[in-house]
């Protein structure tokens, strides 16, 4: 069974299935601009220095994502 969590809580170097986008409006528009699709594939590259924002790998490019936007994503772990 796989783990279902949001994004902010992948640990880096780990992948994850998006699931869904809990949030509403121009931020859930941004998130799906960006490839934040169900049934997409997210691996975590790396974290800045102070923890935020974090670096993700989505549909063959690099997007760095803040806490609060990442703690709307629900994924599932792979």
């Amino acid at each position: 069974m796989k783990k279902i969590t949001t994004l902010n809580e992948v640990k880096v170097g780990c992948k994850c299935k998006v699931l869904g986008i809990k949030s509403e409006g121009l931020l859930k528009q941004r998130l799906l601009d960006l490839g934040v699709v169900p049934s997409t594939i997210i691996s975590v590259l790396r974290k800045s220095p102070f923890g935020d924002p974090t670096a993700y790998f989505i549909r063959e490019t690099c997007i760095a994502l803040r806490k609060e936007e990442a703690k709307d994503i629900i994924v599932s772990l792979l």
